[in-house]
């Protein structure tokens, strides 16, 4: 089984619907999907009540110290997928999540503010040695602000872009927050349109790296002696971190013209 957690300190990133996105991705190529929300702000467990008993199902774990055993248990039911969704921060859930991971996904929005918010998530990924790529979310149709964030990340990553940057990047527009809204994917919401084949573009590249490809950060976690030990976050010192119905058809998609909304999810 291999495990993504999605990750990052800044909130708004959108990560809970690229998660959502992912997972049907990747059920759709013949994975059995598990969604793992360690954010007890709920954006999955809402969109799940909403979606009914439809997989992929998503699993509530709040406690650092459940995720490692969960994470077997989940492997034994013979799911051969999980995605795993952060809370914005560094917190005990998300130091555990990156230790068992396999590839650390970090969305960002093509923004300064947000590239410099990926720092801690990094220092976490390098520190246990993981793999990380990161996914230029939420991105304007037309503009610099994609240049710019990618020349910040070449700088803020210290490696190839063509390594650590996934493609294709997640451009802004209403399918995905009107999917989430009904309890469905992008992919079932759309799935002709632009958003749901970004996100299958998606899939592939991660699939590829989580297959052998280049996988993004291995190269510099393996040499970077730098990077000191993450925090351990602990109930007590004696603990240690381990370490519906069935969904609604498709609905037309809204036009592209004018996205405004703000996916803080």
């Amino acid at each position: 089984m291999h495990t993504i957690v999605l990750a990052t300190q800044k909130g708004g990133s959108g990560k809970s619907t690229l998660a959502i996105g992912l997972a049907l991705a990747a059920k759709q190529a013949g994975h059995r999907v598990r969604l793992i929300e360690t954010d007890t702000q709920g954006t999955l467990s809402n969109w799940q009540s909403r979606r009914g008993i439809a997989e992929p199902i998503v699993e509530t774990v709040y406690g650092a110290n459940d995720i490692e055993h969960r994470l077997q248990s989940i492997e034994r039911g013979g799911v051969t997928l999980t995605i795993i969704d952060t809370a914005g921060g560094v917190s005990a859930a998300t130091t555990a999540a990156i230790r068992y991971c396999d590839l650390c996904i970090v969305p960002a929005r093509p923004s300064l503010a947000d590239i410099e918010a990926t720092a801690s998530t990094l220092h976490l990924a390098r520190a246990w040695k993981k793999p990380f790529a990161f996914v230029l979310n939420q991105t304007p149709t037309r503009g610099q602000r994609v240049h710019n964030a990618t020349s910040a990340l070449s700088g803020e990553a210290a490696l190839d872009l063509a390594d650590v940057l996934a493609q294709p990047f997640i451009a802004m527009r209403n399918d995905h927050q009107d999917a989430l809204g009904v309890g469905l994917a992008v992919g079932e919401y759309a799935p002709s349109g632009k958003s749901a084949d970004e996100i299958r573009n998606l899939w592939r590249w991660i699939e590829t790296r989580l297959n052998g490809g280049i996988v993004a950060g291995e190269q510099l976690a393996c040499e970077d002696g730098k990077a000191e030990f993450p925090i351990m976050f602990v109930p007590t010192p004696a603990v240690e971190v381990a370490a519906p119905t069935a969904a609604v058809g498709p609905l037309p998609a809204r036009p592209e013209a004018d996205a405004s909304w703000d996916a803080c999810l």
